[in-house]
């Protein structure tokens, strides 16, 4: 076999091995919203590979069958469907174990996960009142930028739907983990899948903290270096914008860390003991609804929300820079949603 030959298998060998599932586990019905986008259609090839996965629900605007159609040709036991315009979400949706909602405009060079946010923000809101209708205890797995704010309105639209569970609502920040994961691997040289590091806060700019200090193996860095590092882990998706000129933001790295964290999710749901991290309602820092942190999965959702650990005296100044930033976008996103309310009821 030659060296290209080689690291292919490499590659899929490491994407494919965490998503074996034991034969006894029920798979489930996923639904993709937003399937047929930058970040939509590699998550959806990835869970097509999926055996946890057993029905495969596509939904986008425009090009969804087409997909479904594409990836359907892919050799695995999941049976896969399209469905195109909010007339088809209903069916999309009913029955539903878990769905993720990468739907959304992307980054831009200059655009920050702020300048997202008026578009995204009518996206997830209507989407969110479609699963609180038509799958109301799903699993819900947030992509869509801005995460800081997109999950606090999800969960604002889902609580006045009456069908709001904290337990199963999850904004998806394990892109920072993997990129803390791959980043130190780079410096201790070692296999990433032998580094932990957590990631919390949230999930844009300096709302993102590693807390390197609890890096498993530990960082031999000085005092500058894990600050660079800090900030690279920090700035990647911007690193991401700025290489592809123009061309989008960080699709495939995403789709690959949402499909961890579906992994992780459809494991959990299945009875496994997973713990992973993800941005939820918490209660982990005092004042601060909605936090990044480790968290322990079972069957019903979020179990056990494992906190912090010992903190370096910079991770405890990144935590107390980053909270005034991290609470006015979570507040942002409940504002949308009561202002919404506002002008439906003056209609």
């Amino acid at each position: 076999m030659n060296q290209a030959a080689k690291r292919l298998a490499h590659i899929a060998d490491h994407i494919l091995a965490p998503m074996s599932a034991p034969s006894s586990s029920r798979a489930a019905k996923v639904a993709v919203l937003g399937a047929s986008g930058g970040i939509g259609q590699p998550l959806s090839m990835l869970l097509k590979t999926s055996p946890r996965v057993g029905e495969l629900s596509l939904y986008d605007v425009a090009n969804t069958p087409g997909v479904a159609a594409d990836l359907g040709h892919i050799n695995t036991g999941s049976s896969i469907k399209g469905y195109v315009g909010p007339d088809q979400l209903p069916e999309a949706l009913q029955g539903c174990d878990l769905v993720v909602i990468p739907a959304g405009i992307p980054r831009k060079p200059g655009m920050t996960r702020d300048d997202l946010f008026n578009i995204n923000a009518s996206i997830v809101a209507g989407l969110c009142q479609a699963v609180a209708t038509h799958c109301p205890q799903a699993w819900v797995a947030i992509i869509s930028n801005p995460v800081n704010s997109t999950v606090p309105i999800a969960a604002e639209v889902m609580k006045r739907a009456g069908a709001y569970d904290p337990k199963k609502l999850f904004g998806v920040t394990t892109l920072d983990v993997v990129r803390a994961e791959k980043f130190i691997s780079e410096i201790n040289k070692v296999d990433p899948k032998d580094v932990s590091v957590p990631v919390i806060g949230g999930h844009a700019g300096i709302t993102i903290v590693p807390l390197l200090s609890q890096s498993q193996p530990p960082l031999k860095l000085s005092e500058d270096e894990l600050a660079k590092l800090t900030s690279r882990i920090q700035n990647a998706g911007t690193e991401v914008v700025e290489a592809k000129q123009g061309a989008g933001s960080a699709t495939l790295s995403m789709a690959y860390a949402a499909a961890r964290f579906a992994d992780a999710c459809l494991r959990a749901q299945a009875g496994e003991d997973v713990v992973e991290y993800a941005f939820v309602q918490s209660s982990v820092l005092p004042n601060v609804p909605f936090l990044a942190s480790k968290l322990r999965l079972g069957s019903q959702g979020t179990v056990q929300e494992l906190g912090l650990g010992p903190l370096s005296s910079a991770e405890q100044r990144n935590i107390d820079a980053m909270t005034p930033e991290l609470l006015g976008s979570i507040k942002k996103g409940i504002e949308f949603v009561e202002k919404q309310g506002v002008e439906a009821a003056n209609k």
